[in-house]
């Protein structure tokens, strides 16, 4: 009876932290199989950082980087296919390919945007087809949208997998940023500082895709202002790098 009474007060307080979390800390962890979607996409923003920014030295480390982040994902990935292991290889051959071009537009072959899109799709689609463990896929449909914009931006529209619209891979931001909009919304309104940066950073992307305009092929905007690659990559690759952390 001692005991039950000193463990009272106790179990009142334990009670009370876990009203006052945040829905984030019950939210599925990002799955093994999410992170490998996440590295590719950036490994894929990072080549065309480093080819639209004009091969500086630190876009080619940030590109290294996330090739061998993307290698090791791929390796620690549970059952890993050998359709997921091939899928991979191809996308980083493309990837390689795309830094052995010379650094000007003309350099590069016209097919090759189309090549890159194709083998990224391809390595995101076996990704997906791997057991999981549950999830939204939030920073992953995040990077695949910086993916679309950096590449309207740099090299050209990036062709989504059409054939597969009821996934991430065959959106762009008109299904997207909308899907992404209530999910984030679903978290609710708590006084999490963390979320509340997370909502405020993603107010920003959700401006700038928005303005992507990729049911046009002029490669320019809604608004008619100019592209901004640089911000809309640093802020992504903050966001779902915070994300994934507040797990």
């Amino acid at each position: 009876m001692h005991i039950y009474i000193r463990l009272r007060p106790l179990l009142g307080h334990l009670l009370g932290l876990l009203i006052l979390l945040s829905p984030v800390a019950f939210a599925e962890a990002v799955s093994p199989q999410e992170q490998v979607q996440v590295f590719a996409s950036r490994a894929t923003s990072s080549l065309l950082l480093l080819r639209g920014e004009g091969f500086q030295k630190r876009h080619q480390a940030r590109l290294e980087g996330d090739i061998e982040a993307l290698a090791s994902a791929v390796q620690d990935l549970p059952q890993a296919s050998d359709t997921l292991r091939n899928s991979h290889q191809l996308l980083v051959t493309e990837l390689r390919r795309g830094v052995s071009f010379g650094p000007s537009e003309d350099d590069m072959p016209w097919g090759y945007p189309q090549a890159l899109s194709k083998a990224l799709r391809d390595f995101l689609h076996e990704a997906r087809q791997q057991p999981n463990t549950g999830g939204s896929e939030l920073s992953a449909k995040i990077e695949y949208l910086a993916v679309q914009y950096l590449s309207r931006a740099y090299i050209g529209s990036f062709e989504i997998a059409r054939e597969q619209p009821d996934t991430y891979l065959g959106q762009d931001e008109r299904l997207l940023v909308p899907a992404i909009d209530a999910e984030l919304a679903g978290l609710g309104d708590t006084d999490n500082p963390e979320l509340t940066k997370l909502k405020v950073r993603w107010d920003y992307l959700k401006a700038a895709l928005n303005d992507m305009n990729s049911k046009s092929n002029t490669l320019q905007s809604v608004s008619g202002r100019p592209f901004a690659p640089i911000t809309v990559d640093r802020h992504t690759r903050s966001l779902t790098s915070q994300w994934m952390a507040m797990y």
